[in-house]
């Protein structure tokens, strides 16, 4: 199994970098591999919102004008098993360069017509559902400070991944206080994804 995993911090030994590298035992333990990217060591323009209703391309071709790294990923991401979305919290919020690639990223992800919806949709929650055989993933919102920021962190990633066609099979908020205890968790979750086949289908 080969699972991507999307860092949005650019430190290579903070938390966040450290969160992913417990993960990627987990997979390596259980016989999977792994490839970890940071988001903020490569050229991603924010959307462009490129013609005057906001749209572009995008919508209609499911592509993206900008001809930068963001194309690279998302063929990474075509062809993984699983991906894992980890961001550091900042203003209660993703980082800069998650939420950058996560914009675009949504506004290329083809959308079925209607759909299907949840009927009645939790404050926060996506109301579009994933389609069948969506690629699982696994959220982790890493906060600093006084950690409060790490759940409502998380909120807005699983509101993210739904529209950009994945089927969110866990979201991990950890806290600066409980970080070396999280990292066992951390690790047992890379084993569980690299082991569970049948999620997501």
């Amino acid at each position: 199994m080969q699972i991507i995993m999307i860092c949005g911090s650019r430190n290579r030994k903070g938390r966040t970098a450290r969160a992913i590298e417990s993960i990627g035992k987990g997979i390596a333990k259980a016989g999977g591999s792994s490839e970890s990217i940071f988001l903020p060591e490569l050229a991603i323009e924010r959307c462009r919102q490129c013609d005057k209703e906001g749209w572009g391309i995008c919508q209609s071709e499911n592509r993206c004008i900008i001809e930068d790294d963001f194309d690279l990923i998302v063929a990474k991401l075509t062809t993984a098993d699983a991906v894992v979305f980890a961001s550091p919290v900042y203003f209660f919020d993703l980082s800069e360069s998650m939420r950058a690639f996560l914009d675009r990223l949504r506004r290329i992800t083809p959308r079925p017509d209607p759909g299907p919806r949840r009927v009645f949709p939790l404050p926060g929650v996506s109301p579009l559902m994933p389609p069948p055989g969506a690629t699982p993933a696994v959220g982790v919102c890493l906060a600093g400070g006084g950690g409060g920021g790490a759940p409502y962190c998380c909120v807005i990633l699983e509101r993210f991944l739904p529209e950009c066609g994945f089927d969110v099979v866990d979201m991990i908020p950890v806290r600066r206080q409980n970080f070396e205890f999280k990292l066992q968790i951390l690790e047992l979750t890379g084993e569980w994804l690299a082991n569970k086949t049948d999620i997501g289908k």
